[in-house]
């Protein structure tokens, strides 16, 4: 008789007893366990190791082109504070005709002085921009559990009894929102998600019973390389990581004056009178200044050292430095986001600037959100 087929409970990968480096790996003894997690899951969860697995993008593709077949309702989770490097491009295509929810995740990180429903417009309109019409716009912190309840009844008003897919790129937090929902809506007894901030922790489908005849399903996370968490190793992806509220930090700057963001990015005023330049970004990060005659010096002489993260880890990974140059509007209050880092608030009359950032690394342009 053949062995009924096991699953991961933390990721969702088929379980294998044969291959100790293949993906989705558990010890024989693992499955007399009513819950079974591979061994991947399981240094993650106790010791935050994480193994490297061979998903590529095209099977990632292949599992979310899947719910364009589908009648179901997709919800589709962003990073607020890394909102275009956490945007899933070309994920129209891939749901077809289904509603789309969108969930902006992590809330609590962004200062008090962002007004929620003007953040929430903002969302609405960036989609748009960026080809995608959603149904609704939502904020939550998945961490925190803040609008989780709220959220439910809209997904329950939205399906009208369809499954639900659970959308977005690694580390937006959709395995910590998947388990809200199982905290307030599962049984007691259900595995939790294997959670962490590493990028690619969910490998394949996992699905939850809503109802009888209705599931929700978690995908995988779609790797966007654009973002900061691919070039540094976990100790540095800890620092650069915000954990709770972002204090800002303003530096008032004259033209010809740089700052470093660590040693992972740089922001070189060129321009323009003095003004003040307000960073949002991890707390742990550290800003420092300089005359930009002497930046890349400073950055030759301290790079892993007063300029950190990065680490030595970090530095044996880490592209170089590419230039990008912007100018300044006058009369518009402007952001500059590196994509996983954070961004810095200009505000005042025109200019030029140069900022950057570890090749591959996006640095973008917007209108300020605060």
């Amino acid at each position: 008789m053949e062995e009924t087929k096991r699953y991961c409970a933390g990721c969702g990968v088929a379980i294998q007893t044969e291959d100790p480096n293949g993906v989705g790996y558990a010890p024989q003894s693992a499955l007399d366990r009513e819950i079974v997690i591979c061994q991947r899951c399981f240094k993650l969860k106790h010791y935050n190791q994480v193994q490297d697995v061979e998903l590529s993008d095209d099977d990632f593709l292949r599992i979310l082109n899947g719910i364009s077949s589908k009648e179901a309702l997709v919800i589709k989770i962003v990073d607020i504070f890394d909102f275009n490097g956490s945007w899933l491009p070309g994920l129209q295509r891939s749901v077809g005709s289904n509603p789309v929810l969108l969930v902006g995740n992590k809330v609590d990180l962004l200062p008090k002085s962002v007004n929620p429903n003007r953040m929430a417009n903002w969302m609405k309109a960036e989609a748009k921009e960026l080809g995608l019409n959603p149904i609704d716009v939502h904020l939550i912190s998945a961490k925190k559990g803040h609008g989780i309840d709220e959220l439910a009844e809209k997904i329950e008003y939205y399906r009208k009894g369809k499954d639900v897919f659970v959308v977005g790129c690694t580390n937006v937090g959709k395995s910590t929102l998947i388990n809200q929902v199982i905290k307030r809506f599962g049984e007691e007894d259900e595995a939790i998600i294997t959670v962490s901030h590493f990028p690619g922790t969910t490998l394949d489908l996992i699905d939850i019973p809503l109802d009888d005849d209705a599931n929700l399903y978690d995908t995988p996370g779609i790797i966007n390389r654009h973002q900061m968490a691919h070039y540094v190793d976990a100790k540095d992806l800890k620092t650069i990581t915000p954990k709770k509220e972002i204090k800002p930090h303003v530096f008032q700057l004259n033209p010809q004056q740089t700052l470093y963001f660590g040693g992972l990015a740089r922001l070189d005023y060129l321009e323009g009178n003095k003004r003040s330049f307000v960073i949002y970004m991890s707390n742990e990060l550290k800003a420092h200044r300089t005359k930009l005659e002497r930046a890349d010096e400073l950055y030759d002489q301290h790079i892993g050292k007063m300029l950190n993260p990065p680490n030595e880890k970090t530095l044996e990974i880490l592209p170089p430095l590419v230039r990008h140059e912007f100018s300044l509007r006058d009369g518009v209050k402007t952001d500059i986001v590196f994509s996983g880092l954070g961004w810095v608030a200009i505000h005042g009359k025109g200019g030029r600037i140069a900022a950057w950032a570890p090749k591959g690394v996006a640095v973008t342009l917007r209108e300020a959100l605060v």
